[in-house]
């Protein structure tokens, strides 16, 4: 994994986990349901941003690479895979 990518993916890793707590903390003390689902519809947007950046960078190095050197096959499974999770 790319160095820059992996600073960029802790940090929002911890934006993400700061986003759960706080949610734990409104469900603690009643919080409005449409504030706690806006606060979960953020979260999972932060994920998506992850797995959009370690795809990308799957893409951009690993795939490629594997193509280069003659495994198609696989670089393909991985990729087909990657898209069938993204769309659940």
């Amino acid at each position: 994994m790319h160095h820059a990518n992996k600073k960029t993916l802790l940090r929002r890793l911890k934006i993400i986990e700061g986003q759960v707590h706080g949610l734990h903390e409104m469900i603690d003390k009643d919080t409005y349901c449409i504030d706690v689902i806006t606060q979960t519809s953020a979260a999972k947007q932060g994920l998506s941003n992850v797995e959009d950046i370690l795809l990308e960078g799957h893409l951009s190095t690993c795939a490629l690479r594997q193509i280069k050197q003659g495994n198609e096959t696989k670089a393909v499974e991985e990729i087909l895979k990657v898209y069938k999770l993204k769309r659940k």
